[in-house]
């Protein structure tokens, strides 16, 4: 069905094309290849409402260049759709189209991987079936130990007192109120900040505020940007209530960290107190204040956590008599501020806030923000009142990429103290009494010659907003001027920016008023005037298009961004300047780009600050700081200091427009991080970081045309997020609501695949019933502050004894890749070999697992003194080293609060450095994100990745595995990846592992049996990047194979050593005896029993037959987990002479010290260490014995000896260390694992 969407704006598009090539023929001559702007936004306006639409294909209107018609296929590669031009001449148009893949997975026509049991796993499945044959003992197990689970979890659950009421009488309320109005008394800086807060527009809204909320349980403020709701309305409720003589928990929420300590350090010290006391915070990895803190500011996801949890105890409580307070019970106001950001967390929070209420009346809500569509969130909550705060900001001069370029190229060092005309807006809002002057001084123009009055007003405060004030009538004070022919106050007014284009409400402007009124002198200049602006705007605009056509809009010019710096540097000495940015790579490459100038070089001129939401808070706490004299300070952010952050120094921003956004699309399951334009309300948010304290100078980094386009506000995030943990948590609020019903009831509510999506992920990894119901594994999947997959794969690390690595897999997934991205071309090569060299410590061809040696190796070297060398030779981030250590801390201490740990984790790191282990652990994480890994597609060079969707996607250059190749006859590779990246190039995948079939055969969700078949024959018939599989019954062959054929599969499954094929998933197939398919189907159902045990009952230790069933997985892993990975693998020792030819030792920026030992020898000498730590002393040949390892981590276990080489690649028998296994899950990725 075809789309009509867009049809007009297409034809426009077209029409202007059109009259584009007549202009070209004659004048300056420009280029097809510069697409105009317009168009450029007009056909993103198009593929943007139709992939809003439910149509399935989009057809342009003819008439389009070859150039506006490679925008189509370059934006709907970007976009995740199909595009086709077909045609010839005038008739040549081009469609999209949303078509989903599929692989062909059932045609048999491809060589099958074989898998095979080696001997020595043979020998350990022989021998644990022969002590435990197949049978129903595991769920007996599980069934049996479930009852005394809610004890347990009474037992080992640590109450967080933060968010519990204080308790304090009135005598003791009447003491805390004395004792800050002495302090006030008593200090001057005190009385000063006092008195600065009266002067706050949000001062006279005080007793509104507390009137409005005594009255009613919901309140909105809407508040502009500078009225001071954030820091005031906390201290308006408790002043209140402790003006009654009550005790209150006034908890409120912050989007971001940085906000919330921030905001509570500015309350404390207004009050005179330390942080910590009256007013506390709790973060992630951070908490000052208790139960005797009356204000606690959290961010949103935190508060979500408490609701959740409420949720649980009510669980719980449905098997006890016994009923007690929740954490909720004890809050008495939540103030929820910056709702404009609609991050998944705060939607979802207001949903269930929603639902709350009625069964907590004492309970208060605000909502706070400064740019909100205050109507539709009053609606939402049942017509709740509204408060309106006018803000105050400084008059902030306002820029665009047409004035920044203009102003580059300018020699003038005046441009900002007096912009051209035309260029300059201003974001200050008057105020209602100016606004009634100035309507009475208008009205009193037109009635008399009286002119004064205007003058008056005009003189008092030149801004934008006086000079082009409109009446009621629409009229100005130039037309009043112009009318009046007071030809003084037209000049000066023109020549402060007054625009003389305004229209009155009949349709006049200033010179059709002159021309009426007769008056001849004024209506010339205005002429001339409007002539000179015609001609300046040609120019700009001829400027505007010459940089467009060379530069891509949507990335990030930090060359022009350098030269806007300069020249604020030298033209101002003081004030400093905000650079918001959408990312930390872009961030880092303009540092580095800054560093390296001589300009910025000189620290005591220049302190650079990074500010992203994982840097640590007391590095966030430096843009607070004021510089020595003579030093300015440029802050290179993301949108976290876009707000409720003030930073009071702050004169310049520079807005790049440009913001890093989550977006999924639901129908190709596919989630990618990228940058795209921000909306107006982040620009007004972003304008009004100049004029908080002072006035200011706002860039915006993007056209005029472009401001206009952007959308009034973002896409709420959980519109374009995956939702797995959402829906788990509604089912830990409401066992018995079904999730889309409850996801109905956000303010706008997911799409319906995406729910399914999610639904489905939560059924795969178990947390979630076929019916929907909560399975008591996903109680425990829920419990952890972690995505559900993260929950999942830290079980089975645990169960594994591998708890170490896949602590830093998880958290470094959940914070950034902690290797640097150089810039010179010799240092990326050193970069990607000494990459390399990492993963090959843990067996190679994985870029999780150079995460865990870089981590591994950074703490050790930190430990011996050499952190900084091991930094430099191997391109790690320290200050990204240390946050993931610290994030460390804090998941495993979660893990010990409900009950996961036992004291000493060490013994749960036993198996660390085994690759087969490793690998099955991030399957576990990384699953269903599995594909198969192909030749190069038709003209390329590179091999390519299939996904089960039947997307052909590329390695990224940076990943370990960029250059593998193999030849088209061998077996198809399996590889692990953990999201799939859309971007202009079309998709590609960063991060990713090479792994063989049994970590795949355990995990899987589905296998399934189907006879094999000897006469298959390879069809390297591969598709084109895009190509569609045209294969719709590989679902109905499925099911015949597994209803019509039981019989037939039953005869196949009679004799052990009949070749079987075995189906994962429906689409990825391998061959295999039929005894070992039937052995791998039993060790399935035991581990997913062992894994539900150990989560229900993890204080205890496993059945004996569990126990060593999971004892014997391991074993089999360690054996042939690495087995069907044949890639020749880089000698380390080459690897190691790319990473020794780093001398550069060199001065200048950017540049490493020479390393003067091998580093092979460094390197070894790094991991051994950390090996050591942990290894058991004596290495014997595995064997599995009744009484199970996890029955007594500290007693002798049997290990393989480890090799004194290293690890290697092999089919058969990897060795087995005693350290800490490595399981990756990234919290990103929208679906989920099973066994």
């Amino acid at each position: 069905m075809a789309s009509s969407a867009g049809a007009g704006l297409a034809a426009e598009v077209s029409t202007q094309a059109s009259s584009g090539k007549k202009k070209q023929k004659n004048g300056r001559q420009r280029e097809d290849a510069n697409i105009s702007e317009v168009t450029r936004i007009k056909i993103s306006l198009i593929l943007e409402q139709f992939l809003a639409s439910n149509d399935l294909v989009h057809t342009f209107e003819g008439n389009l260049t070859n150039r506006e018609r490679a925008v189509v296929h370059t934006l709907c590669r970007k976009m995740g759709v199909k595009s086709r031009s077909s045609g010839h001449g005038e008739q040549r148009h081009v469609s999209v189209y949303k078509t989903k893949k599929k692989v062909d997975n059932m045609n048999g026509k491809e060589n099958l991987t074989s898998f095979t049991f080696s001997r020595g796993a043979e020998d350990v499945l022989r021998d644990i079936f022969i002590r435990y044959p197949p049978g129903d003992e595991e769920s007996q197990y599980v069934a049996e130990n479930l009852k005394e689970k809610e004890k347990d979890d009474k037992v080992r659950r640590k109450k967080d007192d933060i968010f519990s009421k204080p308790m304090l009488n009135k005598s003791e309320i009447v003491k805390k109120v004395e004792a800050v109005n002495s302090r006030v008394e008593k200090n001057q800086n005190l009385r000063q900040i006092t008195e600065g807060r009266l002067k706050l527009p949000i001062a006279s809204f005080e007793d509104i505020i507390k009137a409005t909320v005594e009255s009613h349980q919901v309140v909105l403020i809407s508040g502009d940007t500078g009225c001071g709701k954030t820091t005031q309305v906390p201290q308006f409720l408790l002043d209140h209530m402790w003006g009654k003589g009550e005790t209150c928990k006034i908890v409120c929420t912050q989007p971001r960290r940085i906000s919330a300590t921030s905001v509570a350090e500015r309350i404390s010290t207004e009050r005179g107190e330390n942080v910590g006391d009256t007013v506390g915070y709790k973060i992630r990895m951070e908490c000052k204040g208790g139960k005797h803190s009356s204000i606690v500011f959290c961010t949103n996801g935190v508060l979500l956590r408490v609701l959740v949890s409420k949720g649980r105890e009510r669980m719980g409580k449905n098997h006890s008599k016994k009923v007690a307070r929740d954490e909720v019970s004890d809050i008495t106001h939540i103030i929820v501020d910056e709702i404009h950001e609609r991050d998944r967390y705060s939607d979802f929070m207001l949903a269930i806030l929603r639902d709350m209420l009625p069964s907590y009346p004492h309970l208060r809500l605000v909502l706070m923000s400064a740019t909100i569509d205050a109507d539709r969130f009053s609606n939402y909550f049942g017509g709740c009142p509204i408060i309106r705060v006018p803000g105050f900001t400084y008059p902030v001069k306002t820029f665009y990429l047409e004035d920044v370029l203009s102003t580059v190229k300018s020699n003038k060092n005046n441009y900002l103290h007096c912009p051209s005309d035309g260029n300059v807006t201003e974001e200050s809002t008057l105020a209602e009494e100016y606004k009634i002057a100035l309507d009475e001084a208008i009205t009193l123009a037109l009635s008399s010659d009286e002119l004064d009055p205007l003058r008056d007003l005009i003189s008092s405060e030149v801004g934008q907003k006086i000079l082009n004030y409109q009446h009621s009538s629409g009229i100005t004070p130039l037309m009043i001027f112009a009318g009046k022919g007071s030809v003084g106050d037209i000049c000066m007014l023109l020549s402060l920016g007054a625009d003389c284009h305004l229209r009155a409400n009949d349709g006049m402007t200033a010179l059709d008023w002159a021309h009426r009124e007769s008056q001849g002198e004024t209506a010339e200049i205005l002429e001339k005037h409007m002539e000179k602006s015609f001609s300046n705007s040609e120019e700009v605009q001829h400027l505007l298009d010459n940089y467009l056509s060379s530069i891509d809009p949507e990335l990030i010019d930090d060359v022009l961004i350098e030269q806007l710096l300069k020249r604020i540097c030298s033209d101002s000495q003081d004030g400093a300047i905000l650079i918001f940015f959408p990312g930390w790579d872009d961030i880092n490459r303009t540092r580095e780009r800054l560093l390296s100038s001589t300009f910025f070089r000189d620290s005591t001129k220049f302190v650079i600050i990074s500010l992203h939401s994982m840097v640590p808070s007391v590095e966030q706490k430096k843009v607070f700081k004021r510089p020595p004299p003579g030093c300015r300070k440029l802050i290179l952010s993301t949108n976290i200091a876009e707000t409720a952050v003030t930073i009071d120094d702050v004169v310049y921003v520079i807005d790049s427009g440009r913001m890093k956004e989550k977006s999924y699309d639901p129908y190709n399951n596919v989630s990618t991080l990228q940058s795209s334009w921000i909306s107006k309300a982040s620009a007004k948010q972003r304008e009004g970081r100049a004029g908080r304290c002072q006035p200011g100078i706002c860039y915006h980094l993007y056209s005029k045309l472009r401001a206009v386009s952007l959308p009034d506000f973002q896409v709420p995030e959980i519109k374009r997020m995956p939702i797995e943990e959402l829906c788990l948590q509604v089912k830990l609020i409401d066992p018995n609501c079904k999730i889309e019903d409850f996801l109905r009831k956000t303010l706008d509510p997911p799409v319906y695949e995406t729910i399914q999506n999610a639904i489905v992920v939560l059924q795969d990894i178990g947390a979630l019933s076929v019916d929907e119901q909560l399975t008591e594994l996903g109680k425990k999947l829920g419990s952890l502050p972690v995505h559900p997959l993260t929950s999942k794969m830290l079980f089975i690390a645990i169960l594994f004894n591998c708890l170490d690595p896949a602590l830093t897999l998880a958290c470094a997934s959940d914070y950034r890749d902690p290797f640097t991205l150089p810039m010179l071309p010799n240092d990326k090569k050193r970069a990607a070999a000494a990459k390399s060299e990492l993963a090959s410590l843990y067996g190679g061809l994985s870029d999780q697992l150079a995460v865990v040696a870089a981590f591994e190796c950074w703490k050790c070297a930190k430990e011996r003194g050499q952190e900084a060398r091991f930094c430099s030779q191997y391109f790690v981030s320290s200050s990204t080293m240390n946050m993931i250590s610290r994030m460390r801390k804090q998941l495993q201490s979660e893990l010990l609060k409900n009950g996961f740990l036992l004291g000493d984790e060490s013994c749960l790191s036993l198996n660390a450095h085994d690759p087969g282990i490793l690998r099955a652990v991030l399957v576990a994480g990384l699953y269903p994100m599995v594909g198969r890994l192909l030749p190069p597609l038709k003209g390329g060079k590179r091999s390519v990745v299939e996904t089960a969707g039947g997307d052909k996607v590329r390695l990224h250059p940076h990943s370990t595995n960029f250059k593998l190749t193999f030849k088209k006859c061998n077996n198809r590779p399996l590889i692990a990846y953990d999201e799939i990246t859309r971007g202009d190039g079309g998709l590609h995948i960063r991060n990713c592992s090479i792994i063989g079939p049994l970590p795949l055969l355990l995990l899987a969700t589905e296998i399934v049996v189907a006879p094999g078949n000897e006469d298959e024959v390879d069809d390297n018939n591969d598709e084109s990047d895009y190509g569609d599989s045209d294969d719709d019954t590989d679902e109905d062959k499925m099911e015949n194979h597994h209803g019509s054929d039981v019989q037939h599969g039953e005869k196949i499954m009679s004799s052990p050593d009949n070749r079987v094929k075995v189906i994962v998933d429906r689409w990825i197939p391998f061959e295999s005896k039929a005894l070992d398919v039937a052995q791998i189907y039993c060790l399935r159902e035991r581990l997913s029993s062992a894994i539900l045990f150990k989560v229900t009952n993890p204080g205890k230790v496993l059945p004996e037959m569990l126990g060593a069933s999971i004892n014997a997985i391991a074993c089999i892993l360690s054996y042939d987990g690495m087995s069907g990975i044949s890639f020749p693998v880089e000698a380390v020792e080459m690897l190691t002479s790319m990473v020794d030819t780093t001398v550069i030792g060199q001065s200048g920026p950017g540049r490493r010290k020479g390393i003067d030992q091998n580093s092979n020898s460094f390197l070894k000498s790094l991991i051994s260490t950390g090996k050591n730590q942990n290894c058991v002393s004596n290495y014997q040949k595995v064997r599995i014995s009744g009484s199970a390892v996890l029955r007594n981590c500290n007693s002798p276990s049997n290990h393989h000896q480890p090799s004194s080489q290293g690890l290697t690649i092999s089919g058969h028998g990897s060795a087995m260390y005693g350290a800490r296994i490595s399981r990756e899950d990234h919290p990103k990725r929208p679906r989920g694992n099973g066994p």
